[in-house]
Protein backbone atom coordinates (compact mmCIF):
# COMPACT_ATOMS: atom_id res chain seq x y z
CA UNK A 1 0.00 0.00 0.00
CA UNK A 2 1.20 3.50 -0.48
CA UNK A 3 1.19 5.67 2.69
CA UNK A 4 2.97 8.44 1.60
CA UNK A 5 1.48 11.46 -0.64
CA UNK A 6 -1.73 9.08 -1.54
CA UNK A 7 -4.96 8.45 -0.38
CA UNK A 8 -4.48 6.35 2.77
CA UNK A 9 -6.00 7.75 5.84
CA UNK A 10 -4.44 6.89 9.59
CA UNK A 11 -6.76 7.54 12.18
CA UNK A 12 -5.58 7.78 16.12
CA UNK A 13 -7.94 7.52 18.75
CA UNK A 14 -7.07 10.10 21.28
CA UNK A 15 -5.43 13.83 20.54
CA UNK A 16 -3.35 14.46 23.40
CA UNK A 17 0.39 15.07 23.41
CA UNK A 18 1.29 11.37 22.73
CA UNK A 19 -0.90 11.66 19.61
CA UNK A 20 0.92 15.91 19.34
CA UNK A 21 4.31 14.16 18.75
CA UNK A 22 3.34 10.93 16.63
CA UNK A 23 2.00 13.63 14.19
CA UNK A 24 5.80 15.32 13.82
CA UNK A 25 6.30 12.05 11.68
CA UNK A 26 3.04 11.22 9.79
CA UNK A 27 3.69 15.26 8.52
CA UNK A 28 7.36 14.63 7.95
CA UNK A 29 6.21 11.57 5.64
CA UNK A 30 2.91 13.19 4.34
CA UNK A 31 0.46 10.84 5.55
CA UNK A 32 -2.80 12.01 5.84
CA UNK A 33 -4.15 11.33 9.63
CA UNK A 34 -7.49 12.01 11.01
CA UNK A 35 -7.84 12.59 14.97
CA UNK A 36 -10.87 12.11 17.55
CA UNK A 37 -10.86 13.48 20.78
CA UNK A 38 -13.24 14.61 23.00
CA UNK A 39 -11.99 17.85 23.63
CA UNK A 40 -11.97 20.69 21.16
CA UNK A 41 -8.48 22.45 22.53
CA UNK A 42 -6.90 18.88 22.52
CA UNK A 43 -2.89 19.18 21.49
CA UNK A 44 -3.14 17.11 18.47
CA UNK A 45 -6.28 18.94 16.71
CA UNK A 46 -3.63 21.54 14.96
CA UNK A 47 -1.03 18.71 13.12
CA UNK A 48 -3.54 16.76 11.71
CA UNK A 49 -5.51 16.36 8.54
CA UNK A 50 -9.01 16.25 9.98
CA UNK A 51 -9.96 16.61 13.53
CA UNK A 52 -13.07 15.72 14.85
CA UNK A 53 -14.44 15.81 18.65
CA UNK A 54 -16.39 12.69 20.22
CA UNK A 55 -16.26 10.47 23.00
CA UNK A 56 -14.18 7.73 22.23
CA UNK A 57 -16.26 5.03 24.89
CA UNK A 58 -19.08 5.80 22.66
CA UNK A 59 -19.27 2.77 20.58
CA UNK A 60 -21.29 4.37 17.89
CA UNK A 61 -18.61 7.20 17.70
CA UNK A 62 -15.41 5.27 17.73
CA UNK A 63 -16.89 2.97 14.58
CA UNK A 64 -18.61 6.06 12.98
CA UNK A 65 -14.98 7.34 13.04
CA UNK A 66 -13.06 4.00 12.49
CA UNK A 67 -14.88 3.41 8.96
CA UNK A 68 -13.34 6.71 7.84
CA UNK A 69 -10.01 4.97 7.58
CA UNK A 70 -7.39 2.12 6.71
CA UNK A 71 -5.41 1.66 9.82
CA UNK A 72 -6.84 2.30 12.98
CA UNK A 73 -4.28 3.37 16.14
CA UNK A 74 -4.58 4.56 19.71
CA UNK A 75 -2.00 6.96 22.05
CA UNK A 76 -4.91 6.33 24.78
CA UNK A 77 -6.42 2.52 25.88
CA UNK A 78 -9.57 3.76 27.60
CA UNK A 79 -11.33 3.40 24.32
CA UNK A 80 -14.70 1.34 23.41
CA UNK A 81 -13.30 -1.81 22.68
CA UNK A 82 -16.31 -3.06 21.16
CA UNK A 83 -16.42 -0.84 18.69
CA UNK A 84 -13.13 -2.22 17.93
CA UNK A 85 -13.97 -5.21 17.39
CA UNK A 86 -16.86 -4.41 15.12
CA UNK A 87 -14.20 -2.45 12.63
CA UNK A 88 -11.86 -5.65 12.83
CA UNK A 89 -14.61 -7.74 11.14
CA UNK A 90 -15.46 -5.32 8.70
CA UNK A 91 -11.80 -4.87 7.31
CA UNK A 92 -10.25 -1.89 9.44
CA UNK A 93 -6.58 -2.87 10.11
CA UNK A 94 -6.82 -1.81 14.18
CA UNK A 95 -3.28 -1.68 15.98
CA UNK A 96 -2.98 -2.81 18.48
CA UNK A 97 -5.82 -5.35 18.20
CA UNK A 98 -8.98 -5.13 19.93
CA UNK A 99 -8.16 -8.82 22.20
CA UNK A 100 -4.91 -6.91 23.15
CA UNK A 101 -6.35 -3.58 24.21
CA UNK A 102 -9.28 -5.90 26.01
CA UNK A 103 -6.66 -7.25 28.37
CA UNK A 104 -4.75 -4.76 29.01
CA UNK A 105 -7.65 -1.99 29.80
CA UNK A 106 -8.46 -3.80 32.94
CA UNK A 107 -5.41 -4.22 35.77
CA UNK A 108 -7.44 -7.60 37.28
CA UNK A 109 -7.36 -9.37 33.42
CA UNK A 110 -3.74 -8.06 32.67
CA UNK A 111 -2.27 -9.60 35.77
CA UNK A 112 -4.33 -13.04 35.40
CA UNK A 113 -2.54 -12.53 31.40
CA UNK A 114 0.76 -12.79 32.87
CA UNK A 115 -0.09 -15.38 35.30
CA UNK A 116 -1.23 -17.68 32.07
CA UNK A 117 1.55 -17.16 30.67
CA UNK A 118 4.47 -17.60 32.95
CA UNK A 119 5.34 -14.15 33.20
CA UNK A 120 6.89 -12.95 36.31
CA UNK A 121 5.00 -10.36 38.29
CA UNK A 122 3.76 -9.79 41.98
CA UNK A 123 1.30 -11.89 43.75
CA UNK A 124 -2.31 -10.50 43.91
CA UNK A 125 -5.97 -10.90 44.73
CA UNK A 126 -8.64 -9.40 42.72
CA UNK A 127 -12.00 -8.30 44.24
CA UNK A 128 -14.97 -7.11 42.41
CA UNK A 129 -15.13 -4.09 45.03
CA UNK A 130 -12.70 -2.22 47.11
CA UNK A 131 -15.48 -2.88 49.97
CA UNK A 132 -14.82 -6.62 50.36
CA UNK A 133 -10.76 -6.26 51.05
CA UNK A 134 -11.97 -5.47 54.68
CA UNK A 135 -13.44 -9.23 54.44
CA UNK A 136 -10.11 -10.69 53.29
CA UNK A 137 -8.25 -9.05 55.79
CA UNK A 138 -10.19 -10.06 58.32
CA UNK A 139 -10.46 -14.09 57.08
CA UNK A 140 -6.50 -13.75 56.75
CA UNK A 141 -6.46 -13.98 53.27
CA UNK A 142 -4.79 -10.72 52.80
CA UNK A 143 -1.94 -9.10 54.71
CA UNK A 144 -1.14 -4.97 55.27
CA UNK A 145 1.20 -3.83 53.53
CA UNK A 146 -0.23 -3.86 49.98
CA UNK A 147 -0.96 -1.76 46.78
CA UNK A 148 -4.68 -1.19 46.19
CA UNK A 149 -5.07 -0.66 42.37
CA UNK A 150 -7.63 -0.10 40.56
CA UNK A 151 -9.22 -2.03 37.63
CA UNK A 152 -10.06 0.71 35.53
CA UNK A 153 -9.57 3.88 34.41
CA UNK A 154 -6.10 4.39 36.62
CA UNK A 155 -3.27 6.64 34.82
CA UNK A 156 -0.58 8.77 36.18
CA UNK A 157 -0.23 7.41 39.72
CA UNK A 158 -4.72 7.47 39.74
CA UNK A 159 -5.90 4.76 40.74
CA UNK A 160 -3.13 3.26 42.30
CA UNK A 161 -2.18 3.50 46.14
CA UNK A 162 -0.12 1.87 49.11
CA UNK A 163 -1.97 0.82 51.76
CA UNK A 164 -0.41 -0.21 54.62
CA UNK A 165 -3.32 0.05 57.50
CA UNK A 166 -7.11 -0.09 57.61
CA UNK A 167 -7.60 4.21 57.99
CA UNK A 168 -5.76 4.26 53.94
CA UNK A 169 -8.45 2.52 52.54
CA UNK A 170 -11.13 5.12 53.31
CA UNK A 171 -11.13 7.34 50.38
CA UNK A 172 -10.83 4.71 48.15
CA UNK A 173 -13.53 4.23 45.24
CA UNK A 174 -15.86 1.11 45.70
CA UNK A 175 -14.60 -0.28 42.49
CA UNK A 176 -13.23 -3.51 40.74
CA UNK A 177 -10.19 -3.56 42.03
CA UNK A 178 -7.02 -5.95 42.40
CA UNK A 179 -4.53 -6.05 45.71
CA UNK A 180 -0.91 -6.75 44.71
CA UNK A 181 1.86 -7.60 47.19
CA UNK A 182 4.54 -4.73 47.80
CA UNK A 183 7.80 -6.17 46.47
CA UNK A 184 10.59 -4.43 48.05
CA UNK A 185 12.74 -3.34 44.94
CA UNK A 186 15.56 -1.87 43.77
CA UNK A 187 14.87 -0.31 40.93
CA UNK A 188 11.84 0.59 38.45
CA UNK A 189 13.01 0.11 34.68
CA UNK A 190 11.12 -0.05 31.44
CA UNK A 191 11.76 -1.87 28.07
CA UNK A 192 9.82 -0.43 25.00
CA UNK A 193 9.47 -3.00 22.42
CA UNK A 194 8.54 -2.19 18.21
CA UNK A 195 6.90 -5.12 16.33
CA UNK A 196 5.65 -4.67 13.08
CA UNK A 197 3.18 -5.63 10.90
CA UNK A 198 5.49 -8.41 9.54
CA UNK A 199 6.35 -9.63 13.15
CA UNK A 200 9.71 -8.46 13.29
CA UNK A 201 10.97 -7.53 16.87
CA UNK A 202 12.95 -4.79 17.97
CA UNK A 203 13.60 -3.00 21.44
CA UNK A 204 14.88 0.02 22.99
CA UNK A 205 17.86 -0.13 25.86
CA UNK A 206 16.76 -0.69 29.73
CA UNK A 207 15.33 2.69 30.90
CA UNK A 208 15.93 3.33 34.85
CA UNK A 209 12.65 5.24 36.31
CA UNK A 210 12.72 7.87 39.27
CA UNK A 211 9.73 8.42 40.85
CA UNK A 212 7.91 11.60 42.64
CA UNK A 213 7.08 9.66 46.45
CA UNK A 214 3.99 12.12 46.42
CA UNK A 215 2.77 12.53 42.71
CA UNK A 216 3.51 8.52 41.74
CA UNK A 217 4.10 10.04 38.24
CA UNK A 218 7.14 9.55 36.61
CA UNK A 219 10.02 12.13 37.48
CA UNK A 220 12.96 11.05 35.41
CA UNK A 221 13.68 8.34 33.22
CA UNK A 222 17.88 8.12 32.66
CA UNK A 223 18.98 5.75 29.28
CA UNK A 224 20.39 3.65 30.06
CA UNK A 225 19.66 2.26 33.17
CA UNK A 226 22.66 2.43 35.47
CA UNK A 227 22.39 -1.32 35.84
CA UNK A 228 24.88 -4.62 35.37
CA UNK A 229 24.62 -5.38 32.06
CA UNK A 230 23.40 -9.11 32.87
CA UNK A 231 20.11 -7.07 34.62
CA UNK A 232 19.47 -5.19 31.77
CA UNK A 233 19.86 -8.10 29.67
CA UNK A 234 17.41 -10.24 32.19
CA UNK A 235 14.79 -6.82 31.96
CA UNK A 236 15.09 -7.46 27.79
CA UNK A 237 14.48 -11.30 27.91
CA UNK A 238 11.32 -10.81 30.10
CA UNK A 239 10.14 -7.55 27.84
CA UNK A 240 10.37 -9.86 24.75
CA UNK A 241 8.50 -12.84 26.00
CA UNK A 242 5.95 -10.33 27.37
CA UNK A 243 5.60 -8.92 23.63
CA UNK A 244 5.61 -12.31 22.04
CA UNK A 245 2.20 -13.48 24.63
CA UNK A 246 0.27 -10.05 23.66
CA UNK A 247 1.13 -10.82 19.91
CA UNK A 248 1.21 -7.28 19.75
CA UNK A 249 1.61 -4.37 16.59
CA UNK A 250 2.97 -1.44 17.49
CA UNK A 251 5.01 -0.06 20.65
CA UNK A 252 4.75 -2.32 24.52
CA UNK A 253 5.99 -0.11 26.91
CA UNK A 254 6.61 -2.80 29.35
CA UNK A 255 7.06 -1.44 33.24
CA UNK A 256 9.74 -3.80 35.24
CA UNK A 257 10.64 -4.06 38.80
CA UNK A 258 14.57 -5.18 40.01
CA UNK A 259 13.65 -6.70 43.05
CA UNK A 260 16.27 -6.77 45.89
CA UNK A 261 17.02 -10.05 45.25
CA UNK A 262 17.81 -9.43 41.30
CA UNK A 263 14.30 -10.80 39.90
CA UNK A 264 12.82 -9.18 37.24
CA UNK A 265 8.99 -8.84 37.58
CA UNK A 266 6.23 -7.16 35.49
CA UNK A 267 4.75 -4.40 36.60
CA UNK A 268 2.62 -3.47 33.91
CA UNK A 269 2.35 -2.35 30.26
CA UNK A 270 1.02 0.17 27.78
CA UNK A 271 0.68 -0.71 23.64
CA UNK A 272 1.47 2.60 22.82
CA UNK A 273 4.18 5.47 22.74
CA UNK A 274 5.12 5.71 26.57
CA UNK A 275 6.37 8.27 29.35
CA UNK A 276 9.56 6.30 29.74
CA UNK A 277 10.29 6.37 25.90
CA UNK A 278 10.11 10.25 25.48
CA UNK A 279 14.11 10.77 25.86
CA UNK A 280 14.39 8.66 22.19
CA UNK A 281 13.15 12.30 20.28
CA UNK A 282 16.73 13.30 20.87
CA UNK A 283 19.02 10.44 22.18
CA UNK A 284 17.94 7.61 19.96
CA UNK A 285 18.50 7.54 16.01
CA UNK A 286 14.49 6.30 15.79
CA UNK A 287 12.43 8.06 17.88
CA UNK A 288 9.51 5.92 19.65
CA UNK A 289 6.83 7.55 17.56
CA UNK A 290 8.34 7.35 14.44
CA UNK A 291 8.79 3.72 15.29
CA UNK A 292 4.78 2.93 16.78
CA UNK A 293 4.04 4.65 12.62
CA UNK A 294 6.91 1.75 11.08
CA UNK A 295 5.92 -0.65 13.13
CA UNK A 296 1.82 -0.47 12.42
CA UNK A 297 2.64 0.58 9.01
CA UNK A 298 4.30 -2.72 8.35
CA UNK A 299 7.85 -0.71 7.20
CA UNK A 300 11.00 -1.65 8.21
CA UNK A 301 11.44 -0.72 11.87
CA UNK A 302 14.18 2.08 12.67
CA UNK A 303 17.46 1.39 14.62
CA UNK A 304 16.66 1.25 18.37
CA UNK A 305 20.26 2.44 19.65
CA UNK A 306 20.84 5.48 21.66
CA UNK A 307 23.55 8.08 19.72
CA UNK A 308 24.03 9.64 23.25
CA UNK A 309 22.81 9.58 26.79
CA UNK A 310 19.08 11.09 27.85
CA UNK A 311 17.40 12.00 30.26
CA UNK A 312 13.44 12.76 30.59
CA UNK A 313 11.93 15.51 33.05
CA UNK A 314 8.53 15.44 33.27
CA UNK A 315 6.50 18.92 33.30
CA UNK A 316 3.56 19.20 35.71
CA UNK A 317 1.52 21.31 37.09
CA UNK A 318 3.07 22.79 40.80
CA UNK A 319 0.98 21.98 43.50
CA UNK A 320 -0.99 25.23 44.30
CA UNK A 321 -1.25 26.40 41.00
CA UNK A 322 -4.68 26.27 38.70
CA UNK A 323 -5.33 28.70 35.56
CA UNK A 324 -3.63 29.69 32.31
CA UNK A 325 -0.32 28.26 32.12
CA UNK A 326 3.24 30.17 32.40
CA UNK A 327 6.48 28.07 32.42
CA UNK A 328 8.64 30.27 34.75
CA UNK A 329 12.14 30.06 33.76
CA UNK A 330 11.88 28.68 30.44
CA UNK A 331 14.91 30.63 28.85
CA UNK A 332 16.78 29.56 32.02
CA UNK A 333 16.54 25.64 31.02
CA UNK A 334 17.18 26.26 27.11
CA UNK A 335 20.75 28.07 28.06
CA UNK A 336 21.88 24.62 29.69
CA UNK A 337 23.35 22.44 27.62
CA UNK A 338 21.70 19.48 25.57
CA UNK A 339 18.62 20.76 27.25
CA UNK A 340 15.34 20.62 24.97
CA UNK A 341 12.08 21.56 26.26
CA UNK A 342 8.65 19.61 24.59
CA UNK A 343 5.57 21.85 25.22
CA UNK A 344 2.57 19.62 24.59
CA UNK A 345 0.36 22.99 24.44
CA UNK A 346 -2.17 22.42 27.27
CA UNK A 347 -3.30 25.98 27.91
CA UNK A 348 -4.74 25.01 31.42
CA UNK A 349 -2.63 23.84 34.48
CA UNK A 350 -3.32 22.28 37.21
CA UNK A 351 -1.42 19.91 39.91
CA UNK A 352 0.35 17.57 38.74
CA UNK A 353 -0.90 17.93 34.74
CA UNK A 354 1.59 16.94 32.86
CA UNK A 355 2.53 19.68 30.87
CA UNK A 356 5.33 18.77 28.92
CA UNK A 357 8.34 17.54 29.25
CA UNK A 358 12.28 18.34 29.07
CA UNK A 359 15.02 16.20 27.06
CA UNK A 360 18.81 16.42 28.38
CA UNK A 361 21.51 14.86 26.20
CA UNK A 362 25.13 14.65 27.23
CA UNK A 363 28.04 11.53 26.33
CA UNK A 364 28.13 10.69 30.07
CA UNK A 365 24.73 9.93 31.79
CA UNK A 366 25.70 11.33 35.40
CA UNK A 367 26.30 14.56 33.61
CA UNK A 368 22.74 14.41 31.84
CA UNK A 369 21.25 13.02 35.26
CA UNK A 370 22.89 16.52 36.72
CA UNK A 371 21.59 18.48 34.53
CA UNK A 372 18.25 16.90 34.51
CA UNK A 373 18.47 18.01 38.39
CA UNK A 374 19.02 21.37 37.84
CA UNK A 375 16.04 21.54 35.07
CA UNK A 376 13.43 20.32 37.85
CA UNK A 377 14.91 23.06 40.73
CA UNK A 378 14.88 25.64 37.48
CA UNK A 379 11.69 25.82 35.72
CA UNK A 380 8.12 26.37 36.86
CA UNK A 381 4.92 25.11 35.38
CA UNK A 382 2.44 27.56 37.53
CA UNK A 383 -0.71 29.60 36.67
CA UNK A 384 -0.62 33.33 35.65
Amino acid sequence: MNYFSSNFKLGILGGGQLGKMMLYHTRKYDIHTCVLDPSKDAPARLACDEFSVGDLLDYKTVVNFGKQVDILTIEIENVNVEALETLEKEGVKVYPSAKTLRTIQNKATQKLFYRDHDIPTADFSRFAHTSQIDEAVDNGGLEYPFVWKSARFGYDGQGVKVVRRYTDLADLPNVECIAEDLIPFKNELAVIVARNSKGHLKTYPVVEMEFHPEANQVEYVICPARIPDNIAKKAELVALKTAAAFEHVGLLAVEMFQTENDDIIVNEVAPRPHNSGHYSIEASYTDQFEQHLRCILGLPLGNTESKVAGVMVNLVGAEDHTGNVLYKNIEDIMAMDGVTPHIYGKKQTRPFRKMGHVTIVNKDINKARAIAENVKQTIEVISE
